[in-house]
């Protein structure tokens, strides 16, 4: 059963009322005051006309109000302004002491004036009316765009929020499957081991590299997990969180990976530590992977005012060719990522060679 919808309150009410009435008022206050002026200015050209004798004709000047007319009232105003600047004309004419000696000929010079005026009030309301057209159109497109564009950043957070849980979902994976089932096999290598060295067979040596190489692929999957798990990385402890991030990736990618900075980090917003942090990983495991560095280097350091100035630069063979096979994605995830936090995001040749990732945070907001 659908409950009653409450009545409006008076008081929220009122104000809007009064709002749109002070709001309609006004516009009619201007309306007429357009008005005003155009009559005004009708009987100055009129005025104008009756000093200066019939025999020389301002007819040409009263397009002038005219087009004022149509574009304050629309096109019938604009007909209406046409008769009172041709009635103001003949007025002029006659009391300026105009003879003619066919008394249809100020009638029939009425009307030939009136139908260029109508010509004319046609030509410019239509051009008016197409303005507006395409006024509203472009109003209509660009709310259009801007709710595109609402819906794309809304599908990109949300895909954003997705791959983070699938991340940690197979961080979990690694760490309580595989990493476990590992655990296991380097125990029972070891009990294997035992057996063939009591017996003092030459397969104990074998059975011991077995077991290293096993031990080892637990050290790496666990390491693994963990990076995946990784869910939230707070202000305060982002440095940390990047010297942990450089030793794993000197034993897992045997290169000299080093973090330097950290020293009076500014005020950060909530989720730009974490932010930071994944791109700093994303930039060091593409050089690690795809540059072939000897050197990674992640800095953090202030940037005045009062911002903070993450870069990763590594001495590798630099950034693949525009359209190869390993450039796209890992950018765009990590300029992403400097998008959703307001930071200024570029990459580039770095100036000794190699690739230099810069990120640039604003102050605290």
């Amino acid at each position: 059963m659908t409950s009653p919808t409450p009545p409006v309150p008076p008081t929220g009410s009122e104000p809007a009322s009064t709002a749109r009435g002070w709001l309609a008022r006004a516009g009619e206050r201007r309306r007429g005051g357009w008005v005003l002026a155009i009559a005004a200015l009708t009987l100055a050209i009129g005025t104008l006309d009756f000093a200066m004798g019939f025999e020389t004709s301002l007819l040409v000047f009263y397009f002038v109000p005219v087009c004022f007319g149509v574009a304050v009232g629309g096109r019938w105003f604009g007909v209406a302004t046409a008769v009172g600047c041709i009635a103001t004309w003949l007025v002029g004419d006659f009391a300026a002491g105009a003879h003619f000696a066919n008394p249809l000929v100020p009638w029939w010079n009425a009307l030939i004036a009136l139908g260029t005026y109508l010509v004319l009030i046609w030509l410019l309301s239509s051009l008016l009316a197409l303005q507006a057209n395409l006024e509203n159109r472009v109003r209509e497109r660009t709310a259009a765009l801007h709710a595109e564009i609402a819906e794309r950043e809304r599908l990109e957070k949300i895909l954003l929020e997705t791959s983070e849980r699938e991340r940690r979902s197979i961080g979990h994976d690694l760490h309580d499957g595989l990493g476990q089932h590992l655990t296991g096999t380097a125990v029972t290598g070891q009990v294997l081991f035992e057996k063939l060295r009591e017996r003092s067979a030459p397969e104990a040596t074998d059975a011991q590299k077995v077991v290293g190489l096993i031990k080892a692929a637990v050290a790496q999957t666990r390491q693994l997990a963990k990076g995946l798990l990784l869910a939230e990385v707070t202000p305060d402890g982002l440095p940390a969180a990047l010297e942990e991030m450089a030793a794993a990736t000197r034993e897992q990618f045997r290169v000299n990976c080093v973090f330097s900075g950290g020293e009076r980090m500014p005020q950060l917003a909530a989720g730009e530590a974490t932010h930071l942090y994944r791109i700093a990983l994303e930039a060091v495991r593409n050089a690690a992977r795809h540059g072939r560095p000897r050197n990674i280097e992640v800095r953090l350091a202030p940037a005045p005012p009062d911002g903070l100035l993450l870069t990763v630069s590594d001495d590798g063979v630099g950034l693949p060719a525009p359209g190869a096979r390993g450039e796209g994605l890992g950018l765009r995830i990590m300029a992403h990522r400097a998008g959703i936090i307001g930071a200024q995001f570029s990459i580039g040749p770095a100036p000794g060679g190699g690739t230099l990732v810069t990120c640039r945070v604003s102050g605290a907001r």
